[in-house]
């Protein structure tokens, strides 16, 4: 019996789901009608940049290490390690913040009321259900992420066609003129723009699956160009649906998608519970693909003894379950605190965390693919991006800034006003990054002389 493959068609579908957050598309609305032009911008100063250097990276080095192994190339295992620990720890972070959504859309499609026991009890049962499914074989669990892909193709296309009647019949919910679609002059409206590079983030989650496709130097960057192609239609949809809908100034973060079908109808029916329904599928597969993505870079990562040994146990499968049960603890300690933290909005307060420590591992990248290049020319880069010097110095200066500045204006608070809803974030942020350092120094302090660190393992493939 033939091994199951992961096809480019199942590639494509992939990059769909890992990078079109349909959950995110509400907060980054937030912005406003200048959402637009942050879009387009960052489409080619950003996601064109960093899918050309995740496409360059993933097909010269295509071990299942990942971000890890790219950046302790470049720069070292400590390095490596805090990469890891960057890119995990957003990740349990993420589940929970998604959890808080999954109850309250559960509650509304379902029509029962919630309290402190049926939310708790509803997110842990979707914390748990995404930690058993992502435990499994991709191949195995393909089928979950292609149907999910088609769930979120429908749901955006609903949702434009819905604001494409609505804008030509009723008029629209906000003023969508070149002088409002243009950026604000104020630093405090760019606060949401990082929402727009972590709806860019993802397409190295693809590259980690070449183990699994028949010709991964081949099919890599055709997924990353159909992908990218695909999902920035799409996320400029969604925006307009968002935009015709609701007024930015009344945009709830963690239901403004729902709560726009309903006002886009007129009223709540069986085609917003079918809505629902899908949204609350889509937020499952969309964790459960990052998942595939995450634990294969911590399990490797603790392989090489710079996060703790517990990232590293595998099933009988060699599936990294360590990780994946670390993650469903973390979430579920994070969903029995929650109701401790003072009266806010838990999805934007998890969820900007998540976006801050997800967006300072990627920082690494960058950097990385630059020193690669000087370091390790003779390598074999079946693609590699054209161009000289001068070329290579934009494509990896410009995201790298639009980054650290996306990160700076969410954490900084810049006027009074911002500091009870930035300086959580703030100060979150420095917890994560001091426990991470503690934990990547006593894990290489760790090491074993009779335990060799690993070395990055290609993997070749060829066409059957």
């Amino acid at each position: 019996m033939k091994p199951k493959k992961f096809r480019l068609f199942d590639a494509v579908l992939m990059a769909v789901v890992v990078i079109l957050v349909v959950e995110s598309v509400a907060p980054a609305s937030a912005i406003g009608p200048s959402q637009f032009f942050w879009w387009i911008f960052l489409l080619f100063f950003f996601f064109i940049p960093y899918g050309l250097i995740s496409s360059e990276l993933g097909t010269a080095f295509p071990d299942t290490g990942g971000l890890y192994a790219w950046v302790k190339s470049a720069f070292g295992k400590r390095w490596g390690g805090r990469l890891a620990w960057l890119y995990w720890i957003s990740y349990p972070i993420w589940i929970m913040s998604v959890a808080v959504i999954f109850a309250q859309t559960a509650a509304t499609v379902f029509g029962f009321r919630l309290n402190g026991i049926t939310t708790i009890l509803l997110q842990l049962l979707f914390i748990w259900t995404v930690v058993f499914i992502g435990n499994k074989p991709v191949a195995d669990s393909k089928w979950i992420m292609n149907l999910a892909a088609f769930a979120k193709i429908f749901i955006i296309v609903a949702l434009a066609v819905l604001g494409i009647y609505v804008a030509s019949t009723k008029g629209v919910a906000n003023s969508f003129t070149l002088k409002t679609m243009l950026p604000q002059t104020n630093l405090s409206s760019l606060s949401n723009v990082s929402i727009i590079v972590f709806n860019f983030l993802g397409f190295e989650v693809v590259t980690t699956m070449a183990g699994d496709m028949d010709n991964p130097k081949k099919q890599i960057p055709q997924a990353i160009i159909f992908g990218g192609l695909l999902i920035a239609g799409f996320y400029l949809l969604a925006a307009f649906g968002i935009g015709v809908a609701i007024p930015a100034d009344k945009l709830s973060a963690s239901s403004g998608l729902l709560s726009s079908f309903t006002l886009l109808i007129g009223h709540a029916n069986w085609f917003t519970k079918v809505i629902g329904a899908l949204f609350l599928y889509s937020l499952i597969s969309e964790m459960v693909s990052w998942a595939l993505g995450i634990n294969y870079v911590a399990n490797y990562a603790a392989k090489d003894h710079t996060l703790p040994h517990l990232f590293s146990v595998e099933s009988h499968d060699k599936m990294p379950v360590g990780t994946g049960y670390l993650n469903g603890l973390v979430a579920t300690i994070l969903v029995v605190v929650s109701p401790l933290i003072p009266n806010q909005d838990l999805f934007q307060a998890f969820f900007e965390l998540n976006v801050i420590t997800l967006l300072l591992a990627y920082a690494m990248l960058f950097p990385a693919f630059l020193k690669l290049r000087k370091t390790q020319p003779t390598t074999p880069r079946p693609f590699k991006i054209p161009g000289g010097r001068f070329v290579v110095a934009v494509i990896t200066w410009v995201p790298e800034t639009l980054l650290i500045l996306s990160i700076l204006l969410t954490i900084v608070p810049l006027t009074t006003n911002e500091i009870p809803t930035k300086l959580p974030i703030l100060i979150g942020t420095v917890i994560a990054l001091i426990i991470g350092e503690v934990v990547v120094r006593i894990s290489d302090s760790h090491i074993s002389l009779n335990t060799p660190a690993l070395e990055p393992v290609k993997i070749e493939k060829t066409n059957q």
